[in-house]
């Protein structure tokens, strides 16, 4: 499948990273070379120089024949036009398009034939979102769903004093008292598919498989004292902060949202009339403990800069808030950013890459497309969702005599609005929906790719 990605930023590079992965034809276009120079020795990718909205450049990265177009620039704008001309020159292309601009997101929804656009994405308003479901169900770092809600990969913490520490997984069900399975745990940087025998060490994340409702077992018997969300300090006015508080000034939350720029606290006060808007340094331990940070029941730390954010964090840590949301735009320093009290971390790009991943390769698979495609435990595995159709091999046969590929596990069958954790005795039938969790090098595009030859 050839792709061409226009505008290499840090979107743009993310999505290069991850498609370059899965051995797609990858055209970069970008109006800096040094861009492009770097993308073009990390990975094997085609790279044209000039503005992606011009019919020659579109040409000569050879939007004629390319499946797919996925417009990353700064600016809505640009990347609608280039959108609009890429489907001009080529009917048949799919274009995706980054629209960050709140005004832009009603016309584009209903004028997204005119514009030639198949899907829109909006990083921020991904980001808001995913922070709202962590705020609303506080207890662990992050809630991955599934099977429309009824199943979850939720990642939590081992602490020094956690009910989980020192604990083998053979040992889990007299702890957990509830159906879970914990399907990865990622220790020091890397990605563990655990065993039976395994043993959990403090300070180990794992990420455990089951309904939301044993979920909700599983933190009360493990002893995580969970409270509802009352006031909320968001540290930082960006476009995250903004959809994050219009959201929940709906759900009765109180917000404070602090940020150094006059201007910008000017313009936040208009747009959020129901937020505290304060102008300051969310730097400054001082003005923290004037607006209450000890006595708050979350902190989001979401300013320009990911090292700021964390030393907030730490800071906010340290005051024991009960829930600390750290927003970083780079996820590289995994091993560092592990050894570090920033509670949950939240990546935009991410997010929004994984939404685009999985259009992608729903185009690739057609049927048997993967329903949802999370990307857990740093990004070293992948929990996907498919549907059991005619097509699907093994139906009606115990999982116990199947033969999986290496680091494949089925971690959920949900049938109608019965959701099981497997044994070797389950069956999938046709309409149950499979959660699979993999670590391995191989894409899973298809549910029948799970099985060996």
């Amino acid at each position: 499948m050839k792709i061409i990605i226009a505008g290499v930023g840090k979107m743009g590079s993310t999505l290069t990273r991850h498609l370059s992965a899965e051995g797609y034809d990858l055209t970069l276009i970008d109006k800096n070379i040094r861009v492009l120079e770097e993308n073009q020795e990390k990975y094997d990718v085609m790279v044209v120089q000039g503005n992606c909205a011009s019919m020659e450049v579109l040409f000569q990265a050879g939007v004629a024949e390319a499946d797919l177009l996925i417009a990353m620039t700064g600016a809505d704008e640009i990347n609608l036009l280039c959108c609009m001309t890429a489907h001009g020159m080529n009917p048949k292309i799919h274009t995706i398009s980054r629209i960050r601009t709140p005004e832009y997101a009603d016309q584009v929804y209903k004028l997204g034939d005119m514009f030639g656009l198949s899907l829109a994405v909006n990083p921020e308003k991904q980001a808001a979102l995913e922070i709202e479901r962590l705020l609303k169900y506080p207890g662990f770092l992050k809630r991955e769903t599934f099977a429309k809600g009824r199943v979850e990969i939720a990642e939590l913490r081992v602490e020094e004093d956690s009910k989980l520490c020192n604990l083998a997984l053979s040992d889990l069900n007299s702890v957990a008292k509830c159906k879970v399975l914990i399907c990865a745990v990622l220790r020091e940087g890397t990605a563990i598919a655990p065993t039976g025998n395994f043993v959990l060490k403090e300070g180990d994340r794992i990420f455990v498989t089951a309904t939301t409702n044993d979920l909700a077992i599983l933190l009360r018997n493990l002893g995580v004292v969970t409270h509802k969300v009352k006031r909320l300090i968001i540290c930082g006015g960006g476009r995250v902060s903004v959809y994050l508080a219009k959201q929940l000034e709906k759900s009765g939350i109180s917000v404070q949202m602090i940020d150094k720029d006059p201007e910008r606290c000017l313009e936040l006060s208009m747009a959020l009339p129901n937020t505290c808007i304060i102008e300051g340094d969310a730097s400054n331990e001082y003005l923290l403990e004037a607006e209450g940070i000890h006595d708050c029941d979350a902190l989001f730390t979401a300013t320009g800069l990911d090292e700021l954010n964390m030393i907030i964090s730490l800071y906010g840590a340290n005051c024991k808030v009960p829930q600390v949301i750290t927003k970083l735009g780079r996820m590289n320093n995994n091993k560092i950013l592990d050894s570090l009290s920033l509670g949950s971390t939240i990546s935009p790009k991410e997010l929004c890459a994984n939404a685009i991943v999985r259009y992608v390769r729903a185009m690739k698979g057609q049927t048997g497309a993967a329903l949802t495609v999370h990307s857990i435990a740093d990004g070293q595995a992948e929990a996907i969702e498919f549907l059991v159709d005619e097509s699907t091999l093994h139906r009606g046969e115990p999982l116990r005599n199947l033969k999986l590929k290496k680091n494949v596990l089925v971690a959920s069958i949900a049938k109608g609005i019965r959701t099981e954790i497997p044994n070797g005795d389950s069956v999938f039938e046709k309409g149950d929906t499979v959660i699979v969790v993999t670590n391995g090098d191989e894409v899973i595009y298809q549910l029948n790719d799970i099985f060996r030859a």
